[in-house]
């Protein structure tokens, strides 16, 4: 009779490698507006720091792309996400 193997546990890419990965995904979109964003920080606790470049930074419309599109798709894809907060 053939051995078998317990099953392993298959392991969740780490959380900064998840974050990135939607923000890869939203890319495109910010892009297609003449800006960009970074991925500058995720801390333990789920807190997520990006940085605008080009011409999302100091637009008006930033908040909103920031709260609505950013952080609702991080926190919806990546449940450790508790928050996202923009720097300089």
């Amino acid at each position: 009779m053939p051995a078998t193997t317990a099953p392993t546990a298959v392991q969740n890419p780490p959380l900064r490698d998840r974050v990135q990965g939607v923000i890869n995904l939203i890319r495109p979109a910010v892009q297609a507006d003449g800006g960009d964003i970074e991925l500058v920080d995720v801390t333990g606790d789920g807190v997520v720091s990006i940085r605008f470049h080009g011409a999302c930074h100091g637009c008006p419309s930033s908040t909103m792309t920031l709260q609505m599109g950013i952080e609702r798709n991080l926190r919806d894809k990546v449940p450790e996400v508790t928050q996202v907060i923009p720097v300089a």
